[in-house]
């Protein structure tokens, strides 16, 4: 069974008034409960907490996890200081639960292919292919396409030589 810390709603209409249970996870809200630790009153000024410390502390040693407004509430009360961060239980999330299934699909895809890539050899040359520290054969370069730019030395049909044009 599951146990949580966590808040009761009593009270009327735009009214509440809380108290801080211990419960099964599984029950409802305002449902059946194990142990009453404390109330809360947020509309007093200012807000109103009373808390059994001991019993809080007990809870928390047994594994009770408690909410997110039970935790906050136990830190001002100073309970939270008193249980110690090594006695909690393990509410980390690690990654790989944090992330949604297409994304851990992703994550783990990506590991897989690094890891693949770490194990396969360097780039191995085809046997047609040249090993990369010796020079091209003069094969490749006679038969390379030329260059569709003239040449340097000549000059293009529709100037005319310096002399001429003087003339």
């Amino acid at each position: 069974m599951a146990v949580k810390l966590r808040l009761r709603r009593e009270g009327t209409v735009k009214r509440p008034h809380y108290r801080i249970v211990a419960a099964d996870s599984r029950s409802p809200r305002n449902g059946r409960f194990i142990e009453s630790i404390g109330h809360y009153h947020p509309l007093d000024e200012p807000s109103t907490i009373q808390l059994d410390g001991e019993r809080a502390l007990h809870w928390l040693r047994n594994g009770a996890l408690p909410t997110a407004a039970v935790e906050k509430l136990l830190r001002i009360d100073g309970v939270w200081e008193q249980f110690k961060p090594g006695d909690a239980p393990a509410r980390v999330r690690t990654e790989k639960q944090r992330l949604s299934k297409k994304a851990r699909a992703r994550v783990e895809a990506e590991a897989t292919a690094a890891a693949e890539a770490a194990a396969a050899p360097e780039h191995e040359p085809a046997a047609d292919e040249a090993p990369a520290d010796e020079p091209a054969s003069a094969a490749t370069v006679e038969d390379a396409p030329a260059d569709d730019a003239p040449a340097a030395d000549e000059a293009p049909a529709d100037e005319a030589p310096a002399d001429e044009a003087q003339a």
